[in-house]
């Protein structure tokens, strides 16, 4: 199945397609948008939330990002350019 078939079937084919993890905190404006579904639709990355947080209009999540290395790159700096913090992700991430 291609990347393109399994995002269109709600699974990417191939679970080492996510490598790259982060730690996204979105203050208030960002907390509140569709920002997951922007880098899906945009970009084309999917993202694999291991854990999430929204408290009083902000939040956090760490997350693996699928893709395309340069996709993922772009989807990085589209959430920058939005405000949201993006750093690597450290500690305990929930493991599958």
């Amino acid at each position: 199945m291609s990347r393109t078939a399994a995002l269109q079937n709600g699974h990417m084919s191939d679970p080492q397609q996510f490598g790259t993890r982060v730690r996204l905190t979105f203050p208030p404006g960002p907390a509140t948008d569709p920002v997951i579904h922007e880098i899906i639709t945009r970009f084309g990355v999917v993202p694999n939330i291991r854990r999430a947080a929204i408290h009083d209009h902000s939040g956090w999540m760490v997350c693996e990002l699928g893709g395309d290395q340069a996709a993922i790159d772009a989807a990085i700096d589209y959430m920058t350019s939005i405000g949201v913090d993006v750093s690597a992700a450290e500690g305990d991430i929930v493991e599958g």
